[in-house]
C-alpha cells in the first residue's frame, strides 16, 4: 500500500465573530472534525453547498491559517508553528479566481519566479529563468508568452499560469480550490484535461474543493462531503455515485445535470435556509431540511458510520 502524503485527524477551525459595544462575542464553526487521508497520484474531492467549510479546510491544510483543534501529517512531517515553513513548499494551492489571483503589475516570468524567489534565495536569476521557461511549455503555454500581462491572456490562459506558479516548488499536494468554476464551460475541460496530466506526469495528490458534482465525477478517486463544516459521508467516487447513503448527497446528485437526456431522475428541493454557522441547529444539522428526520434526528448528533462507506445519518438510504 502507497504511504499517505497527506494524513488529518479532527481538523477544526473556528472564528471569534466580535458582537460591537454591547452585543457579545459568537463562534463561527468553520470547520468541524475532518478526518481524511490523501495518497501520491490521488484526488480526494470536498464537495459541498457555499459554507460548509471547503475553502476554510484549504486554508488550513495550505498553512495560511491554523486549525484551533486536530492535527495534519504532510509527506511524514507534522504540520505546526516549527515546521510551517519547511513544509509551505510540499503544498501549494491554486484559486478559484484566475483574474484576482495574478498580480497584474507582473509579467508572466515573473509571476512564475516569484516563489523561487522568495523560497530559494541562492538560486541564479539564470536558473530561475530557465525553469519559469520549462514550466510554460509544461501548462501548455508559448515562448512568446514569457512576457506578456495577464491581462493579456484568456480566462484559461491565466489559470495555466496560476497551475504553474504553484508547481514551481515542486510541491507533492496541489490544494485546487474550485479552479474551473471561474471559466466557460468551453475552458473547464482543457483545465481539468491539464490537471489530469499533470497529476500522471508528476505523481502529484490533489484535494480538489468543489461543488460541482459533474466535475468530481471526472477527477476524483474519493469523495468527502460536507455540510456546515462538518464531513457528513466519505466514499470512493463510485461508492457515493453508485449508492448516496446520506439524504444531504442524495439531494446534492439529483440537482447536478446529467448530459443523456435519456435517463430520468427525481430532483430534491430541499426547503428551508442553510443555517448559519454561529447557530448550528442541535442534533444533526441537516434534520431542519431533511425529508428523513424524525425526532432522534432533532437531540442527536450522529456520527459517521458504518460501512459500506461511512456517512453520519441515523436513518441512512
Amino acid at each position: 500500500m502507497t504511504e499517505p502524503v497527506l494524513v488529518a485527524e479532527n481538523l477544526t477551525q473556528e472564528y471569534v465573530l466580535k458582537g460591537g459595544l454591547f452585543g457579545k462575542d459568537r463562534i463561527v464553526r468553520a470547520l468541524t472534525g475532518a478526518t481524511f487521508t490523501l495518497e501520491p497520484g490521488k484526488t480526494l474531492a470536498i464537495v459541498g453547498e457555499s459554507g460548509c467549510g471547503k475553502s476554510t479546510l484549504a486554508r488550513v491544510i495550505t498553512m495560511i491559517e491554523e486549525p484551533v483543534a486536530g492535527t495534519f501529517v504532510l509527506d511524514g512531517t507534522k504540520a505546526g508553528p516549527d515546521t510551517r515553513d519547511k513544509l509551505r513548499t510540499t503544498v501549494q494551492i491554486v484559486f478559484q479566481d484566475p483574474y484576482g489571483s495574478l498580480n497584474p503589475r507582473q509579467r508572466c516570468g515573473q509571476i512564475l519566479e516569484e516563489p523561487l524567489k522568495i523560497n530559494r534565495p541562492d538560486m541564479r536569476a539564470e536558473e530561475r529563468t530557465r525553469r519559469a521557461r520549462e514550466m510554460l511549455e509544461l501548462v501548455g503555454l508559448r515562448p512568446e508568452h514569457f512576457d506578456r500581462y495577464p491581462h493579456m491572456f484568456s480566462g484559461g490562459q491565466r489559470q495555466r499560469i496560476a497551475v504553474g506558479r504553484a508547481l514551481m516548488l515542486e510541491p507533492k499536494v496541489l490544494v485546487l480550490d474550485e479552479p474551473v468554476s471561474a471559466l466557460d464551460l468551453s475552458i473547464q475541460s482543457q483545465i481539468l484535461n491539464l490537471l489530469v496530466d499533470l497529476q500522471e506526469r508528476l505523481g502529484l495528490a490533489y484535494l480538489f474543493i468543489s461543488h460541482d458534482l459533474s466535475v468530481v465525477k471526472h477527477v476524483a478517486d474519493d469523495v468527502i462531503v460536507m455540510y456546515l463544516g462538518r464531513p457528513v459521508e466519505i466514499g470512493t467516487k463510485e461508492e457515493l455515485f453508485a449508492h448516496q447513503r446520506h439524504p444531504y448527497t442524495k439531494a446534492l446528485l439529483s440537482a447536478t445535470p446529467m448530459a443523456d437526456p435519456t435517463l430520468r431522475k427525481e430532483r430534491i428541493k430541499l426547503t428551508g435556509e442553510l443555517p448559519s454557522p454561529v447557530n448550528i441547529p442541535p442534533g444533526c444539522a441537516f434534520s431542519p431540511r431533511c425529508w428523513k428526520a424524525q425526532d432522534k434526528c432533532r437531540k442527536e448528533r450522529p456520527e459517521l458510520g458504518p460501512e459500506p462507506h461511512p456517512a453520519a445519518c441515523f436513518f441512512p438510504e
